[in-house]
């Protein structure tokens, strides 16, 4: 393809679909006790959980410029006319700034950066519409310009068992003013300019599942063809749930796909977190 696209680990591509699309995945680091993670599948989600539960400092590090510079080299060096670079919010993570100071050291007339303002599939969709403009023969200004459009259409929103993960990486923003709340609440968040924003406070864990599939509906209303995710960390079981729930309440939907965090975003947010995302189609031309 004339333009290669690229993004981060945060965006949680259903499996197969980074290979089939040509997608190239720089990944974040996770460092446990402030030593590196072992690479890949050999610390997951089940790792992670284990970690998180035994009290272990489990945070998180941006690619290197360096690493980006390598990524955009061998896409160029494979045939690569141009590259397309896109990452989660800079507002979560240096990595699209990472990104930035690679291109420059590349060639900024060659690679373009984005920065999507969302993270997990609201970057992960992103990234496919911007792959299939690639596959399809877009120049990088198109292939920019899809994944941007993608990303404003999307809406992520998610549930936590506590708060604290978040806070103590840094990532909550605004929904630093939910600390402190009874036991029992379960805080409903969402994605907003580029950060984590507070929405609700909800006493069960099923009133915030409901509150999920509601909210959920709200951003399909009036769309057809909405693609929708489910994540999740260690709660499999509530997953599937959630995402049959959103499949009988979005008959209008392209169906659901069910995809675990990684550790990079689940060592910010802990085991049990639940989180939907909603692609909106992006209106034609």
């Amino acid at each position: 393809m004339p333009v290669a696209v690229v993004t981060d680990t945060t965006a949680h591509l259903p499996e197969g679909f980074a290979e089939r699309l040509g997608i190239r995945v720089v990944p974040l680091h996770v460092l446990v006790d402030g030593a590196p993670a072992p690479a890949g599948a050999e610390f997951g989600p089940e790792e992670l959980a284990d970690a998180l539960a035994h009290k272990r400092i489990v945070t998180t590090s941006r690619p290197t410029p360096a690493e980006f510079a390598a990524t955009f080299r061998a896409a160029l060096d494979e045939g690569a006319e141009a590259v397309v670079s896109v990452h989660l919010s800079k507002r979560l993570s240096g990595t699209w700034e990472a990104a930035v100071l690679a291109a420059q050291e590349v060639g900024a007339e060659r690679v373009r950066v984005v920065d999507s303002r969302t993270t997990a599939m609201g970057l992960g969709f992103a990234v496919i519409h911007a792959a299939v403009a690639a596959r399809d023969g877009a120049d990088a200004v198109a292939v920019e310009e899809a994944a941007t459009a993608s990303a404003l259409r999307s809406r992520t929103l998610f549930m936590v068992e506590t708060l604290e993960h978040l806070r103590r990486g840094g990532r909550i923003g605004h929904a630093a003013a939910l600390l402190g709340t009874a036991l029992m609440v379960k805080p409903v968040l969402h994605m907003a300019d580029g950060e984590i924003t507070p929405l609700e406070k909800v006493r069960t864990t099923g009133r915030a599942m409901a509150r999920l599939v509601q909210l959920a509906e709200d951003a399909a209303r009036g769309e057809r063809d909405v693609e929708v995710a489910v994540h999740h960390l260690a709660a499999p079981d509530r997953a599937a749930e959630l995402a049959t729930r959103l499949d009988e309440r979005l008959p209008t939907s392209r169906g659901c796909v069910v995809t675990e965090l990684g550790a990079v975003i689940g060592a910010h947010t802990g085991p049990g977190v639940l989180g939907v995302v909603v692609q909106r189609p992006v209106p034609s031309v």
